[in-house]
């Protein structure tokens, strides 16, 4: 069975992966991976999408399921808010990103408070340091380190 996403995890990745019901181009590159609902990308998300409401939701549903199953295999001893700023970090970078990362090697040694430290080196997109990246990792180490 498949761990779930607490609240403040879900809420964390929709109030930073924004909300489009138009397909639009990844910031950094102007063009692919195209974009739609919070953050889906994929087959089929091309210039010129355009989905509803529901649909948003079932594509972040879907994302969220496969983010939580890597997560769960990738760290599977967790805290509930750890295990939700782990799968932020997965939605936003991937779960091969995490999977190689000193972030998650120092979780599974049981180093959380080193753990934590290592959100804040993932602030990077095409070399530049986006002010709302930087919010993101401070936001996912601050829930990662909450009891």
């Amino acid at each position: 069975m498949t761990r779930q996403l607490n609240q403040a995890g879900g809420d964390l990745i929709k109030s930073f992966e924004g909300y489009s019901l138009k397909a639009y181009p990844d910031p950094a590159t102007g063009g692919a991976p195209w974009t739609i609902g919070w953050g889906h990308t994929g087959p089929g998300v091309a210039e010129g999408l355009v989905i509803t409401a529901n649909e948003a939701e079932g594509y972040f549903r879907a994302d969220l399921l496969r983010f939580c199953q890597a997560v769960q295999t990738l760290a599977p001893t967790c805290t509930d808010n750890q295990f939700a700023a782990l799968v932020s970090f997965a939605y936003n970078e991937g779960p091969g990103r995490l999977k190689g990362s000193t972030l998650l090697a120092l979780h599974n040694r049981g180093d959380y408070a080193g753990a934590a430290k290592e959100f804040g080196k993932w602030v990077y997109a095409d070399g530049r340091v986006p002010p709302g990246l930087v919010t993101r990792r401070a936001a996912e180490a601050r829930l990662y380190s909450k009891a």
